[in-house]
């Protein structure tokens, strides 16, 4: 499955905050040079490449003397805004240097949330890439809330894998791939060389982050892979202070952890669907109404047990089982006390009890995304 790899024309490279910023002591402006060339090389070999990086909150904090990741909100905010100006003024520079011009694009989840700006997203992605520009990514952490936060960059970088239909996402690390347990507490630990993304068992494997400067860890790393996959991008996380590692994880070498993506990729509506991380509510649905959905039909409000949260027409909400288990998402056609005063009824009923009908169904099926 190296091959998918070596293959892959379109590339998201992340990169962690113990990288960028050598475990928060400053911009290791020696390992960005060094990315710089790499992706110069790559550039040179027909591929496109967009560049994932955390550190401007770690590169504010050593701008201002701060030891330990801060924990309120307008404190990160600030380290975000004092870092992000060191950070895109060194990769302007690196990538100047091998003949690359850099443009910097700061999300937040609202930006992907909203259709409108997702697709404005996308072009504007795929337009640097087809003039020979290197995007540069980092979430737009002076103004992001925990409500509209991405929450690490392991997921923000799946995430545009998915927006520009990537081949391959590869993220680096200041670990050597996948143990089958963490390496730091378990000796015999051994290294994962490949394994589907889809699998599940690959969580329970994963530790936390390795230094007080990470902000996500392994778990997160194989939480991208597996949405990622979603998209049939595959995932290999490998050491970012191996010599040449972008050269290598993409000559097809055996580095790092391979996380290849088996399933159909999904289409793109309903990709940016299956992408939405904050969700307005919850449908319970019985039985009968999930075989129905797996069967490939809509969701009709008889199939609807309980409604949890309050929503508008048209918000991304979860389609849950009787214990919780989300099993699909999408665009739900009714609003949140409506959707209440319409469960357990007929599709005939809705006018009657509404006194109007937006459409028969709670979720068309052509809003849904199924999920697992």
């Amino acid at each position: 499955m190296r091959t998918s790899i070596r293959n892959a024309h379109r590339l998201v490279v992340k990169v962690g905050s113990a990288l960028v910023t050598n475990n928060g002591e400053g911009l290791a402006v020696a390992a960005l040079a060094d990315w710089a060339r790499q992706i110069a090389a790559l550039r040179t070999e027909g591929r496109e490449v967009v560049l994932v990086s955390s550190g401007a909150i770690a590169a504010g904090m050593q701008r201002l003397g701060w030891t330990s990741r801060p924990q309120e909100m307008h404190q990160l905010q600030a380290a975000a805004a004092v870092g992000q100006m060191g950070l895109a003024q060194a990769y302007e520079s690196v990538f100047a240097q091998n003949g690359l011009h850099t443009a910097q694009i700061l999300l937040t989840h609202a930006d992907l949330a909203d259709r409108t700006r997702y697709l404005n997203a996308r072009s504007t992605l795929v337009t640097l890439l087809e003039l020979g520009v290197v995007p540069i990514i980092n979430e737009n952490d002076t103004v992001v809330t925990d409500e509209i936060k991405f929450g690490d960059n392991d997921t923000l970088g799946a995430l545009v894998a998915n927006l520009i239909d990537a081949d391959a996402l590869i993220i680096l690390t200041d670990q050597q791939g996948l143990y089958t347990a963490d390496p730091r507490k378990d000796p015999t630990a051994t290294l994962i060389g490949e394994e589907r993304a889809e699998n599940t068992a690959l969580e329970a494997m994963a530790g936390d982050a390795g230094t007080g400067i990470s902000k996500g860890g392994m778990i997160t790393k194989v939480r991208a892979a597996q949405r990622a996959a979603r998209s049939g991008a595959h995932t290999c996380i490998a050491s970012g202070r191996e010599t040449d590692a972008l050269l290598r994880v993409t000559a097809g070498d055996d580095i790092g952890t391979l996380l290849y993506a088996t399933r159909t990729p999904l289409a793109a509506r309903k990709q940016w669907l299956a992408d939405h991380l904050q969700l307005a509510g919850s449908l319970i649905l019985d039985d009968g109404a999930i075989d129905a959905l797996k069967a490939g039909k809509s969701l009709l409000p008889i199939g609807v047990i309980a409604v949890d949260g309050e929503f508008a027409r048209g918000s991304v909400v979860a389609c849950r089982t009787r214990d919780g288990k989300e099993v699909a998402r999408g665009l739900v056609n009714y609003a949140g006390n409506d959707s209440r005063r319409i469960a357990r009824h007929g599709s005939g009923e809705i006018e009657e009890l509404l006194g109007f009908i937006e459409e028969p169904e709670l979720i068309h099926r052509d809003n849904l995304v199924l999920l697992g």
